[in-house]
This record gives structure tokens, C-alpha cells and sequence, in this order.
């Protein structure tokens, strides 16, 4: 492999989100990390929530030139998003790697936008469920973790690229605590690229939003926290509620309660969940919304 290719291909991403942005409380509102070129013609992969509602993005290049970009796109479930440059790159685009194929033990490089790269290994390949309503089938897990992951590249040793930096997390073995980082695959995108590339958002249906921050403790779901604005704070669900059906099916786990939700319909069906709270049960009903219409669409300058 050879890094410096890998180097050149990898850019800085700096975004700017207005004040009244509907994540501007969590994500803040300037937004700093990495993104991979992977077309000639300046098309940035990266992670979705740093372009999220931006007004402005930035992209600096490995000889330090910065290019203003646009936010072209930004899919809920895979977690990608897309950057174009509105003018030249120059940068190498990367090759896809098949990360389907990809072995636990085997040799991954982490490469930021700033210059930093960190030599790990694949760890894991197994089902995440994320707090903010987010699920993947199988992410990739390495260690050690890149300090500057969002964004980042992941490529296998013959420089191709297996995915795109999302996290950095705990992993505990054998009562040793170590970092790591969960990384998107790249096979996600190629069945959604034309999708994202035309009209901003893959064509289907949208999920179900229930605006609530949820995790998952010794089996039962536990909210954490409930967005203001969001369906779930409406229907009257709080921090400390126990979530333990769906429509009278019982809840096995943050990924099962996941997918009880999204089969229930798209964005918009009334959802039945029944909830422990201070010892007693009780039912509410959700009417779920669209998550995107909740957040202020990219203009281009």
C-alpha cells in the first residue's frame, strides 16, 4: 500500500450549522472532521452528522488548499454522507475494498484529514444499535482507535477502502478496557450512490421517528432522553421510562425494539409502546414522523 496515496485522498471537512438547527444542541454548531474522495470529479464520502443541516462546509486538501463544498446528501440509515466540491480537488479518489470479505486480524489503516494516521487491526464484525434511533446489520470494529475518527478512511492493506470512521467506543475484555472505533462499511453505499447522487436521499419510504435517545441495560430498553420537539416528547414518554412492548410484542434488546418500530409502517404510523415508570405501567401512543422533516435542507450558494 502506499500511504501517501491513501494521504492524498483523504480531506478535512469543517462545517458550519445555524444557531436554530434542529441538531445544533447535540452535534453543535461547528462541526469538525474528515472525509474521502472517491470521484475524480471531487465527490466527498464521509459520516452524515457533520454535514447535517450545514450552511457551509469546507474542505482543506493534503497541501493545505481549502475548497468550499456543498452538502449533497445525507442517508438516516446507513449514517453516509455526501460532500461535492465546487471547485478542483486534484485529490486521487480511492477504490472501493469489499469489507464483507474483510477477516478479523486483519492489518486496517485509519487516515484523518489532518495528517494523522494510526496502524489497527479488525477487531469485530457484529450488529451496533446506536442511541439516536440507528441500527447497522454489521459494522467493522478496530483497534487501536484513530483519535480523530469521524469521517476518517479505513482501508485494508492494499489501500482500498473498507469504510468510513462514525465512533469512538469502550470495549472491555478479560476486565481490560480498551478503544475502539466503529467504522460504516463502504458495501452500504454502492446500492444507494445513484439514489443519494440525483435526489439527495434514497427512494423509499422513511422509518418511523420516535425522537428518542434510548440504550439498552441488562436487556431492557431505557430512555435516556427525549428530543423537545420530537414524537416521542409529545406522546408523553421520558428520561427513566422502561420500554417494554411494541403493539403487545415484548421487546428483546435495543436492535429488536429498532425493528418492532420500523415494521410498524412509514414515517407517521401511530405506534402503541407500553412503558414502566416509577413501578407502574402504562400505554402511549406515538404518532412517529419523518426524522429529515425536521431538519433545514442544504441551499446551494
Amino acid at each position: 500500500m502506499d500511504q501517501a496515496i491513501v494521504r492524498r485522498s483523504v480531506v478535512a471537512v469543517r462545517t458550519r450549522i445555524p444557531d436554530d438547527a434542529f441538531t445544533a444542541r447535540t452535534l453543535g454548531t461547528m462541526r469538525d472532521g474528515s472525509g474521502v474522495v472517491i470521484r475524480d470529479d471531487g465527490l466527498v464520502l464521509t459520516i452524515g452528522y457533520l454535514l447535517t443541516e450545514a450552511e457551509e462546509v469546507w474542505l482543506t486538501t493534503h497541501d493545505g488548499r481549502v475548497v468550499p463544498g456543498h452538502a449533497l446528501a445525507y442517508d438516516q440509515e446507513t449514517g453516509f454522507g455526501l460532500i461535492k466540491a465546487f471547485s478542483t480537488l486534484d485529490c486521487p479518489a480511492l477504490h472501493f475494498g469489499n469489507a464483507a470479505k474483510a477477516k478479523l486480524g486483519d492489518a486496517v489503516l485509519a487516515v484523518d484529514g489532518y495528517g494523522q494516521s494510526v496502524q489497527a487491526q479488525l477487531v469485530a464484525k457484529q450488529e451496533f444499535a446506536g442511541y439516536w434511533e440507528y441500527l447497522l446489520e454489521e459494522a467493522l470494529f478496530t483497534a487501536p482507535a484513530h483519535p480523530f475518527w469521524g469521517g476518517a478512511a479505513f482501508v485494508d492493506e492494499h489501500g482500498a477502502l473498507l469504510g468510513i470512521g462514525s465512533l469512538k467506543l469502550e470495549m472491555s475484555k478479560k476486565g481490560e478496557t480498551s478503544l475502539i472505533n466503529m467504522v460504516v462499511p463502504i458495501n452500504l453505499l454502492p446500492p444507494i450512490l445513484d439514489d443519494l447522487l440525483t435526489t439527495g436521499k434514497v427512494q423509499k419510504p422513511a422509518r418511523p421517528w420516535l425522537g428518542a435517545f434510548t440504550a439498552e441495560t441488562n436487556g431492557d430498553v431505557v430512555v435516556l432522553s427525549v428530543s423537545p420537539e420530537g414524537p416521542a416528547a409529545k406522546a408523553g414518554l421520558k428520561g427513566g421510562d422502561v420500554i417494554s412492548e411494541v403493539r403487545d410484542e415484548e421487546v428483546g434488546g435495543l436492535a429488536d425494539f429498532y425493528r418492532q418500530i420500523w415494521k410498524s409502517g412509514p414515517a407517521g404510523a401511530e405506534i402503541p409502546v407500553r412503558v414502566l415508570r416509577d413501578g407502574r405501567e402504562t400505554w402511549l401512543r406515538v404518532k412517529s414522523a419523518d426524522r429529515d422533516s425536521f431538519l433545514k435542507k442544504p441551499q446551494l450558494q
